[in-house]
């Protein structure tokens, strides 16, 4: 059974087990019931907490308008401390692999083991204008709104889209309901990031994982973050997904993840 609770600031939502603490980071056009699918078929006993995050749903936003990932870490700290715990297993996709290693990198006491998804690498512009194809996700959304950003964009994330009807329309409800403000301070904090500068600080075991039909966070990402890891755990490469690979394979994800971030 799933809950939601507000703490922080923060919308949680919450399979509640008695035993490790999983805290799931969804990527920059969805929310937390992207992670539904893998949630429902992980080990009851977890605790699993997937957030909303700042600007998303009823999630407070940031405080800057053109924040870092460092901004978003603070909130994830702000949230564990809250719920009074002290060190936690961390995953992130898309997105939420580049708040997730930020968050791991300035805290790595607070991490165990740490999950990153189809990783965006960011583009480390932390001053001046954000690169145009950047820029271009702000600029879409503003003309189009979000049920035709969603329309338009959600087919590209899942591989074999015309087959896979369910994965579609569950990466476009998510991205529809995005909210603008929140989605374009999550756009500035993509510019802003770079993952692979702060891959040499991820002292904790770290699995990486990728679709090799991903055309979002192509493979290449994967592997070059996979290499600059200090404590790599399995590089895991899924034919057939594409960038929405925990809604496209949750049980194959399960099973990694049972091998790897929750041994």
């Amino acid at each position: 059974m799933t809950t939601t609770e507000t703490v922080a600031g923060i919308t949680l939502h919450r399979s509640k087990g008695e035993g490790t603490l999983l805290v799931l980071l969804h990527g920059i056009g969805s929310n937390a019931e992207s992670w539904a699918p893998l949630m429902a078929v992980l080990p009851p006993a977890l605790d699993v907490i997937a957030w909303d995050a700042p600007g998303y749903g009823t999630s407070a936003p940031v405080a800057p308008e053109s924040p870092t990932p460092s901004d978003y870490a603070a909130a994830l700290l702000r949230v564990l401390d809250a719920l009074g715990h002290a060190r936690v297993r961390l995953m992130g996709h898309s997105l939420g692999s580049l708040f997730a290693g930020r968050f791991a990198a300035l805290h790595p006491d607070r991490v165990e083991r740490l999950a990153l998804l189809s990783p965006a690498l960011g583009y480390g512009v932390t001053a001046g204008p954000l690169p145009a194809n950047v820029q271009s996700r702000i600029d879409d959304l503003t003309a189009l709104g979000p049920q035709d950003f969603a329309a338009r964009r959600a087919a590209r994330l899942v591989f074999d889209a015309e087959n896979r009807p369910k994965v579609v329309e569950g990466v476009r409800r998510s991205m529809a309901a995005v909210n603008p403000p929140g989605y374009a301070q999550a756009v500035h904090a993509l510019g802003a990031g770079d993952l692979l500068a702060d891959a040499p600080r991820l002292t904790m075991p770290t699995l990486v994982a990728t679709g090799l039909e991903d055309v979002v966070t192509p493979p290449d990402n994967a592997r070059r973050l996979h290499a600059a890891l200090p404590n790599p755990l399995r590089l895991a490469e899924l034919p057939a997904a594409g960038h929405a690979m925990p809604q496209e394979f949750p049980r194959e994800m399960a099973a990694i993840l049972a091998e790897t971030l929750l041994a």
